[in-house]
């Protein structure tokens, strides 16, 4: 498999990722407690090095 196809097959992985953390912050409301803020934060940092602010959109912290 070439690179550029090893490249975009992450690239899709990691905004499925993205999608399903974001409908699971989202289901929760205002209901998340820090120490699960804490574990969605660092899964997102973990996927990309933009994360920050995506965390600070999502008001993960």
């Amino acid at each position: 498999m070439s690179e550029r196809k090893k490249e975009i097959r992450r690239r899709r992985k990691r905004r499925a990722n993205y999608a399903v953390l974001k409908l699971k912050i989202a289901k929760a409301g205002g209901k998340l407690d820090s120490q699960t803020k804490q574990k969605y934060a660092e899964k997102l940092r973990k996927l990309s090095p933009g994360a920050d602010i995506v965390i600070k959109s999502l008001n993960l912290e």
